[in-house]
């Protein structure tokens, strides 16, 4: 039961389409969820973060934090490599559609104004990535493969 269970989330019919969305998607993540739980590439890091997310009322800050950080960090790594595609994927998804409504809503839909539309692209795609799967050239595909 739990193999067939696995395998169903592991396999994928997409093709290598999937790898040319997966990639840059999950390095994008993967950027923005590193600058807010290290403070690379001029993130806050999670102390920062987490104030920032408190003074949105999104409470408590350091958990969110770690929670929004998490899945954007270590699931844009695990989309990359096309390993648990799917519930990386729909762990990203569920963090872009928190931002849409608890940061990017009430600006509009324009990025240059805070709005919604980046959140937005990075929600579709990541949804697109957890329908489809990781694809055939991914770790996905090996893991099914070796499960038979």
């Amino acid at each position: 039961m739990k193999s067939s269970l696995l395998n169903t989330v592991l396999t994928s019919k997409a093709g290598v389409a999937a790898l040319v969305l997966r990639v840059p998607v999950g390095l994008i993540l993967a950027a923005h969820g590193a600058q807010k739980l290290f403070g690379w590439f001029g993130g806050n890091g999670l102390a920062g973060t987490a104030q920032w997310l408190s003074s949105m009322g999104i409470e408590p800050g350091y958990l969110m934090a770690i929670l929004a950080g998490g899945a954007e960090f270590f699931g844009g790594l695990a989309l990359v490599l096309g390993m648990l595609t799917r519930p990386a994927a729909l762990a990203a998804a569920f963090t872009m559609l928190v931002a849409i409504f608890s940061v990017h809503i009430s600006n509009g839909l324009f990025a240059d104004n805070g709005g919604y539309e980046y959140a937005l692209t990075l929600m579709v795609a990541t949804l697109a990535l957890a329908i489809q799967g990781g694809g055939t050239l991914s770790m996905d595909k090996v893991l099914s493969e070796k499960l038979g």
